[in-house]
């Protein structure tokens, strides 16, 4: 891949995920021969760094995609509808991080990690799908335990930072919190409740089965990813005050037994994981230290002692970096490598 470069254009150049996106371009060393920072009209102008150098970043038209091989989007689903069509049509492919096109039939949903042959399947129409953050830190944990015993059953409860939601909840978090703490009135713009010193068990719009979106996400895209529409996926995804970095309470049922040893020796050698599990010395995965990194930390690996082929564990990783722009990155990465 060294001796290869491309042409790689950043659709919502200027948010959170898309300043992350540059970031790890710059970091992993991602071959670039030219890269565009596209964004609305309304940043249009504005100029980013890359590599050292100056970039303006343009208002996306359609237009915008000629000579691109690679186009990275994180600008919004419903941006994501109307011109990711339009930049494999004019050549590029397109990896998406919006929900709009994740359980397309004819749409890869790729963690490099677990299935990286699906990015093949990119030729139907041109786009490859960005998991869910919280289902692609979970997946990157439970696959070399499905690939080793299988995984009959999962419950999990995600406990998701603010910033899962953008800038203006990581503003409202902070805002709330020196509010609070100087006896100061707030008032609640993003979330429909106080979420300083709180935790909402609501993310994304709630459905007829009483479930969140959220929650229906992550049983659908574990079910695509896996290939195996058998597992049963429970969730409850919970909003807590917490900056960067979703932790959750994974429990699997596993189709033979294994034991929480021989998961641990399983995950310390799998690859984008990293085992952080020595209770007794109150070492376990933590949002604050996640934060900034690309690993998902596991650990409190134990036995569930009321099944008989059970594990519990605590799952972390940076919802910003391995759940959105670290994992498009890497899959640019394939297709820069394999595929162009």
């Amino acid at each position: 891949m060294a001796d290869k470069k491309v042409n790689v254009a950043i659709a919502g150049a200027t948010g959170a995920v898309g300043n992350q996106m540059i970031e790890c371009l710059e970091e992993r060393k991602f071959p670039v021969k030219n890269i565009k920072f596209l964004a609305s009209s309304r940043s249009a102008g504005r100029e980013l760094k890359f590599m050292g150098d100056t970039v303006v970043v343009e208002e996306m038209t359609e237009k915008s995609f000629k000579d691109v091989d690679i186009a990275i989007f994180s600008a919004g689903g419903g941006t994501s509808q109307k011109f990711s069509p339009i930049a494999a049509e004019s050549g590029a492919i397109v990896v998406d991080n919006s929900s709009a096109w994740r359980m397309d039939p004819d749409v890869p949903l790729v963690v490099p990690e677990v299935n990286p042959h699906a990015i093949a399947g990119y030729t139907k129409k041109g786009i490859i799908a960005n998991p869910n953050c919280s289902t692609i830190q979970m997946l990157v944990a439970l696959y070399p335990i499905h690939k080793k015993v299988g995984i009959r059953r999962v419950v999990v409860s995600t406990y998701q930072a603010v910033s899962g939601t953008g800038k203006k909840a990581i503003d409202e978090l902070f805002d709330q919190t020196r509010a609070i703490m100087n006896f100061v009135d707030y008032e609640k713009k993003v979330y429909p409740h106080q979420i300083a010193f709180n935790c909402l068990p609501h993310i994304d719009v709630f459905l007829d089965n009483g479930y969140t979106k959220e929650e229906m996400k992550m049983l659908n895209e574990t079910r695509k990813i896996f290939e195996d529409d058998s597992i049963g996926v429970t969730a409850t995804t919970v909003r807590v005050p917490v900056f960067f970095s979703h932790s959750e309470s994974v429990n699997i049922e596993t189709n033979s037994h294994i034991t929480a040893d021989e998961v641990k020796e399983l995950l310390s050698v799998s690859e984008g994981v990293k085992v952080v599990d020595d209770p007794e010395n109150n070492v376990y995965p933590l949002a604050i230290d996640a934060a900034g990194k690309d690993e998902t930390f596991v650990g409190r690996i134990r036995q569930d002692e009321s099944i008989e082929n059970g594990i519990n564990m605590w799952i972390v990783a940076d919802n910003i970096r391995k759940g959105a722009a670290t994992n498009a990155v890497q899959i640019a990465e394939i297709l820069a490598e394999k595929y162009l």
